[in-house]
């Protein structure tokens, strides 16, 4: 399971590994994969890229895995499908710019296309909201997220003001990125978004400049990565004015996310840390690997990828299917509203 437990990512660990814990106790009691006990090796992705490839590297090679899922950023992928080499089974739980064809690795999370482009449509419509800027981390992620944005804003209706990056955990930088929103706040005659694409403690400290400001009386903001951790981080007016779209949310009054949540509370009390849908992501992640080895019955490369066509579940996200190797299901819009999330849209 890897997942961050340090750097700015660091605020998501204590729910996923929870949520993870609870994958593997109901897998275990449902008699684990292929008769296997399900036992979780816990790695942290918040370490330095030479470090993390080391450890997930040595893990495969001397057999002590035999899979590989959980959260963590897009570069971190393409770093561990080059080390795996489709070795073991691969499933990665995070939302991601899209496009993962590698043999071995499933990839569960949203895509731009269902998570970004319905949900600057839905804004535009409702909200009147055509001009937009981006804002985010510098990597692959944001990179190509904000090049679809810009691909498809015409498509939309919708006016692409650029892009600006800037480099992890860095709170200056943060601060600079907020400049640049507050300058073209200024110069536009109407209502302007701001798509980010910042990860963990970055985008709180962002959300929290940006209301010291008082900029959400001009400007609306969506992220597709504004999970609840996120969102309590950022402080009751860094929530005003504030959107993001994800396959789950804790506040959905669905039969299955309400379900996850009870067993989620009976298994680890009222002080467990909250489920937020970046930690429900790696649920998703165990169910996928588990149906695909047992629908392939083997761990082996050959039979897995002869497996993934028509691979199927239901989960708390509902039914998710996947085409080829990217899974499939429903994306919800929702408002921030205080210190949780208000579902406005299925999109």
């Amino acid at each position: 399971m890897v997942c961050p437990q340090s750097g700015v990512g660091g605020l998501f660990g204590p729910s996923c590994r929870a949520v993870a814990e609870l994958a593997a106790h109901e897998l275990n009691d449902d008699g684990g994969v292929l008769g296997r006990e399900v036992d979780l090796i816990e790695v942290d992705s918040g370490v330095a890229a030479p470090r993390l490839a080391a450890e997930v590297d040595a893990l495969v090679s001397s057999g002590r895995v035999d899979a590989i899922t959980g959260w963590h950023i897009s570069s971190q992928r393409h770093l561990l499908s080059s080390v795996v080499r489709g070795r073991v089974p691969y499933v990665y739980t995070a939302l991601y710019e899209g496009g993962e064809t590698r043999p071995g690795v499933l990839a569960s999370g949203e895509v731009p296309g269902t998570q970004v482009a319905p949900a600057l449509s839905w804004l535009a419509t409702n909200l009147g909201v055509r001009d937009w800027l981006a804002v985010g981390h510098d990597y692959v992620w944001p990179r190509r997220s904000a090049e679809y944005v810009a691909s498809v804003a015409p498509d939309l209706g919708l006016r692409f003001g650029g892009a600006r990056f800037t480099g992890m955990g860095d709170e200056a930088a943060v601060t600079e990125l907020v400049d640049v929103v507050e300058e073209r706040s200024v110069r536009s005659r109407t209502t302007l978004g701001v798509v980010m694409f910042l990860v963990g403690q970055d985008a709180v400290l962002f959300n929290r400049e940006f209301a010291a400001r008082g900029l959400h009386d001009r400007v609306i903001r969506f992220s597709p990565l504004m999970d609840e951790h996120m969102l309590m981080g950022s402080g009751d007016d860094g929530a005003i004015g504030l959107y993001s779209s994800a396959g789950y949310f804790r506040s959905l009054t669905t039969a299955d996310t309400l379900d996850l949540q009870g067993r989620y509370s009976a298994l680890h009390g009222p002080g467990a840390p909250a489920l937020s849908n970046t930690a429900e992501s790696c649920f998703e992640g165990m169910i996928a690997l588990s149906r695909w080895v047992g629908r392939a019955g083997s761990t082996d490369p050959r039979r897995l990828t002869a497996a993934v066509e028509g691979l199927a579940y239901e989960g708390p996200r509902g039914v998710v299917r996947f085409a080829g190797p990217q899974g499939r299901h429903d994306v919800y819009l929702a408002r921030a509203d205080g210190y949780d999330f208000e579902v406005v849209a299925t999109l």
